[in-house]
């Protein structure tokens, strides 16, 4: 065919032509899909490679973070540290500079300001106050000629705070004996009942152990050396097993918190990946903290925890078996399987929706990521406003300015969707939304249900700080035990109370306490004894 010229096509017969124009065709089409089926190779291994590229990105920032130039809130907490250290040492090298050459600080000229030093706040009235009296060795007129006794018109008082470390007392209990000579009997107080009978430490000490360990993350063996500077001698055998009993008389109150817990309409639950000794093995093998928290808009808020050796979807289908309501959670299928055994309902969560998006506009620049950002954005801005609302007010705010808001996000996402490539990072934000969309929108049909799950996200917190100051759980009991423990003490914290001082109060009152009356000693009904 290329062979031939325009004079030889002239003489080509009707038939000829016709079948020459068919061959033509055919390979014109070949070609065309073979240029297709190319197109379509080279879109998915741009896609293919856009996507490796993400996750690259996002293992590279998961590792080196801590190497990054942008810093995060606890890196920028901590350079703001550093440098009030640094300008306070600098400014105290200048006094002492200025003060052995003679000289004075030089006054600001007139028409510079002088620097507005920070307005200090005042120490709290309950700390105790030690007064130490200055006056003047003589009180008479120091005048010449004068002499006469002075009038006292006023005072300046200024305070110093200071700090004795923690302080190692005896309780000593004298129980007189009272005979009768006569009839022969002895009388006697009976000892009073204590949390460990026959055992050395008093509520207060094993209160400080455990919230030492559960709430400041201090290991045994680092408590024993802190005791130690006191003169104390405490084996951390010792103190792991003071914690063990202690927890065994707290499960009948840990009973009594988790029904409190699941008494509310509205629950949220995450899960926290903890580390667990297999002796057996020689190593540490996975386990899990679930986290069942009430309502974030819940007026006594509580949390339990659960300690499970595994993810699977049977423990919190057994911990929260006879519970119905909405809950709140991430988009980990278990919990799809969990809401469909009773009447209950999912709430969603939008800061994991937002996730999505903020790692794709961080690592590819996607515009759609971040104008999803900005909507997300517009929603959450409202929820700070509507935040001390009452349930009604909150939903009737929802309904007047979130709802067009959603509806907007919904369609856009649609769209959008249509325009990204399939298997693409920004492809899968939006479908993880759109996937997820009825959940992420509960919260626009209940008042009481929040907008994320960042309530419970925020508890399950003091795990992810503890396992990294005793690396590990020594078993299933221990970590159990554990999760009992910090379920009390989180909740008191979340409750405005002191956790040292709910804790003593209630090993003090326990062994005295009617089963009847344990609610008394919960968190949120928790009131201290005179």
């Amino acid at each position: 065919m290329r062979a031939l010229t325009p004079q030889d096509l002239r003489g080509l017969s009707p038939e000829a032509m016709s079948e020459l124009a068919e061959q033509m065709l055919a390979k014109i089409s070949a070609q065309s899909k073979l240029i297709t089926e190319q197109a379509q190779a080279i879109k998915f291994k741009d896609v293919k490679l856009e996507r490796i590229m993400f996750e690259l990105a996002r293992l590279k920032r998961w590792k080196f973070a801590a190497k990054a130039e942008h810093m995060n809130a606890e890196q920028r907490q901590m350079f703001e540290e550093a440098m009030a250290e640094d300008q306070a040492s600098l400014e105290a090298q200048l006094l002492a500079l200025q003060g052995n050459n003679g000289s004075t600080p030089t006054p600001p000229a007139a028409h510079e300001k002088a620097p507005r030093k920070p307005r200090r706040e005042k120490l709290p009235d309950h700390l105790r106050r030690v007064d130490y009296l200055h006056e003047p060795a003589d009180t008479d007129c120091p005048t010449a000629g004068c002499g006469q006794a002075m009038v006292r018109i006023g005072e300046d008082i200024t305070e110093k705070l200071d700090i004795v470390p923690a302080e190692f007392f005896v309780h000593r209990h004298v129980r007189g004996k009272w005979a009768c000579k006569c009839c022969q009997i002895l009388v006697q107080e009976p000892v009073a009942p204590q949390i460990i009978d026959r055992g050395m430490p008093a509520a207060g000490l094993l209160a400080h152990t455990l919230v030492s360990r559960f709430v400041d993350h201090l290991p045994y063996h680092r408590q024993e050396q802190i005791n130690a500077r006191s003169g104390v001698h405490t084996p951390r055998s010792t103190l792991a097993a003071w914690a063990g009993q202690t927890g065994a008389q707290l499960e009948s109150l840990y009973d009594a918190h988790r029904a409190f817990v699941l008494g509310s309409q509205v629950l949220h639950v995450d899960e926290t990946l903890v580390a667990m000794l297999d002796p057996g093995a020689g190593k540490t093998k996975r386990a899990y903290v679930w986290a069942y928290a009430r309502g974030a808009f819940d007026a006594a808020p509580g949390v339990a925890y659960d300690f499970r050796a595994s993810r699977a979807a049977r423990h919190p289908v057994e911990f929260l078996q006879g519970w119905s309501g909405t809950l709140v959670c991430d988009g980990y299928a278990v919990y799809d399987s969990v809401v469909k055994l009773e009447q209950r309902s999912l709430a969603g969560c939008a800061a994991h929706a937002r996730r999505k998006f903020e790692e794709v506009a961080k690592d590819r620049h996607s515009p759609v990521a971040t104008e999803a950002l900005q909507r997300i954005a517009w929603l959450y801005r409202i929820e700070r406003e509507i935040k001390e609302l009452s349930a009604e007010d909150r939903l009737g705010v929802r309904q007047a300015r979130s709802v067009p808001l959603w509806k907007e996000l919904h369609v856009w996402l649609r769209l959008e969707r249509q325009r990204v490539p399939d298997g693409s990072a920004i492809a899968q934000a939006i479908d993880y939304s759109l996937n997820r969309w009825g959940a992420l929108t509960r919260h626009l049909h209940d008042g009481d249900v929040p907008v994320d799950n960042n309530h419970c996200e925020n508890l399950i917190r003091p795990w992810a700080m503890g396992r990294k100051a005793w690396l590990f759980a020594g078993s299933e009991l221990a970590g159990q035990r554990a999760a009992m423990i910090m379920s009390l003490l989180q909740s008191a914290k979340l409750n405005g109370h002191d956790p040292w001082a709910y804790l003593k109060d209630v090993l003090t009152r326990l062994p005295t306490q009617l089963n009847s009356r344990i609610d008394e000693l919960l968190p949120h009904r928790w009131q201290q004894s005179i």
